[in-house]
């Protein structure tokens, strides 16, 4: 299966008022967005499934992406499995094999520093690997399957958002 990790644009800072779940993408956020998803396009990736957090600067990243490749409403899932909190990613790891029958390429929306951590449990498990997932930055792993364990996937590449918007 190949797993891509997307983390959302940039969003309103924190204590601006919004509850954190409520916070948008800035306009700046979307004008990025919308320009590292048409990078994420000339690389020619393809996703069959969209699993992003439900907050809204996570739906919003989403909608972008699925706006530049074409991708229907009903291809994203918003699955709080995406929102940062369990350590041990039983439920992520759940969701994700769930979708995988289906769909071999999936893109995952979420947030920092849950992204980089799963990241980090599906490449060595237990281990702790130190990744940095910029905003709008993009990863890219394979695996055969993940499990609940942990490990036994491969890392591709990371991008980071200026990276991928020089490459539209």
């Amino acid at each position: 299966m190949e797993l891509y990790f997307l983390r959302h644009a940039i969003a309103v800072p924190r204590g601006s008022g919004a509850d954190d779940s409520q916070r948008p993408l800035t306009a700046d956020g979307r004008i990025k967005m919308l320009e590292i998803a048409q990078g994420m396009k000339s690389l020619e990736l393809s996703f069959e499934t969209l699993l992003s957090s439900p907050y809204v600067r996570a739906r919003q990243t989403a909608e972008i992406v699925a706006k530049v490749f074409n991708i229907k409403k009903t291809k994203i899932i918003y699955t709080r499995t995406l929102v940062p909190g369990d350590p041990s990613f039983a439920d992520l790891v759940q969701t994700i094999n769930a979708r995988a029958r289906k769909s071999s390429k999936l893109l995952l929306v979420g947030h920092e520093p849950h992204l980089s951590q799963f990241i980090s449990f599906l490449l060595a498990s237990r281990q702790q690997i130190a990744i940095e997932l910029k905003k709008g930055g993009l990863c890219f792993l394979t695996a055969p399957r993940i499990s609940g364990s942990g490990g036994g996937a491969t890392l591709h590449w990371l991008l980071t958002p200026s990276q991928l918007r020089r490459t539209r």
